[in-house]
């Protein structure tokens, strides 16, 4: 039987999920060259995909296993420039970071492969992609000093009280400015319902190397492997490849929609698998049947509020997405830095992949991985000398 704390941790879940990261989500859709419809299409497959996913996976495991769109992804897109032929090239990427995320389920020679890729460097990659966005809130008090601060200040305030809140509480208040100070297009209600969009693949190497693959491991290293963390420390011990399988099923299911990748939620995980959400263990799949109901019924949404932020200000929807990933920005870079062996390296990839630096048409958060790893490569012991 559905219990209260469980109805309650589900709806929590669910409505913080969404409305922390769809900016964010919208952000990355749009520097890929997606236009309304195909953003719309794209944020609705996510949301329903994300909730399907984490229904079945829940019923199927008796477990709360929670399901999330690829946050650190969508910023890494954000921070990619438009691939040359538009977006059914990016969403040809999405298809091969789809295939790679099944492939490291099903298969574990690559899975532990994927597994073997040194953290700090995993870390360094994404606070690179992650630190052009995170500087929108400080661009928002240059461009609209009064409603830059009020989020900017919403964000702390509630942030103190309930850091999970914080998010939704500081995009209420952007919603609040935008209404108040522009014109609404009319029949933005009429464009709420299902958007699907089919957007025919295209497949370059340049997209797939510079795209596809750094996708793939933002997605693995930080939804997938803290999912599976967060689902450990609770108790539940799932077998990850098949979980990991069927999340890249589901991005593969996605893509031609203009969704990039769902994975094992991470943060809000923890609200459907702890005591909190059900303090008997057995019945706490619950709270994640819920989450995904919900996200299913924020899918169906997805046109109004694809319409909503096209009429909004670009720079405040910026901010309320760098203060959504302000807290993955701290931990990528605490990562990035943990081991002082590998901090040189780390710092590199950060600094190349920052720098958006595009060669052949990869992106930097490629060659951020490389550099660093090659420098990694370059103070191996023995490396120079004779055995």
């Amino acid at each position: 039987m559905l219990s209260l704390p469980a109805l309650a941790a589900g709806l929590l879940s669910g409505f913080v999920g969404f409305a922390s990261s769809f900016a964010v989500v919208l952000q990355g859709l749009r520097a890929m060259g997606a236009g309304p419809d195909e953003a719309a299409s794209g944020l609705m497959a996510l949301s329903i995909a994300m909730g399907l996913c984490g229904i079945g996976l829940s019923l199927w495991r008796r477990m709360p296993i929670s399901v999330a769109w690829s946050t650190p992804g969508a910023a890494l897109l954000a921070a990619s420039a438009m691939p040359e032929g538009g977006f059914p090239v990016a969403v040809g990427a999405f298809l091969v970071s789809g295939v790679l995320l099944v492939l490291a389920g099903l298969w574990r020679p690559f899975g532990r492969a994927v597994a073997a890729i040194p953290s700090p460097l995993a870390n360094a990659m994404l606070a690179g992609v992650l630190l052009g966005l995170c500087l929108a809130p400080v661009r928002a008090l240059a461009e609209a000093p009064v409603a830059g601060l009020a989020i900017i200040l919403t964000w702390a305030i509630v942030g103190r009280i309930n850091r999970l809140l914080a998010v939704p509480a500081a995009l209420l208040v952007a919603v609040g400015v935008i209404l108040a100070t522009i014109q609404l297009p009319p029949g933005i209600l009429a464009a709420a319902g299902p958007v699907p969009a089919w957007v025919m693949p295209r497949f370059t190497l340049a997209a797939a190397i510079g795209i596809g693959v750094p996708l793939f491991i933002v997605t693995m290293a930080s939804q997938n492997i803290p999912g599976m963390a967060v689902l450990n420390a609770n108790g539940f011990r799932p077998e990850a490849g098949p979980l990991f399988a069927v999340t890249g099923l589901f991005s593969l299911a996605g893509a031609p929609l203009g969704g990039h990748a769902v994975n094992l939620a991470a943060i809000t995980a923890a609200l459907c698998a702890s005591p909190e959400a059900e303090p008997d263990a057995a019945r706490r799949w619950w709270a994640a049947v819920v989450a995904g109901a919900v996200y299913i019924g924020f899918g169906l949404l997805a046109g109004a509020a694809v319409a909503f932020m096209a009429a909004a200000p670009p720079v405040l929807i910026q901010a309320v997405a760098g203060l959504a990933l302000l807290g993955a920005f701290g931990h990528a870079i605490q990562g990035a830095v943990a081991v002082p062996a590998q901090r040189e390296a780390a710092v590199i990839t950060f600094l190349v992949t920052a720098s958006g630096l595009a060669i052949l048409g990869v992106s930097g958060a490629f060659w951020g991985l490389m550099a660093g790893g090659a420098m990694l490569l370059l103070h191996r012991p023995g490396l120079f000398t004779r055995a």
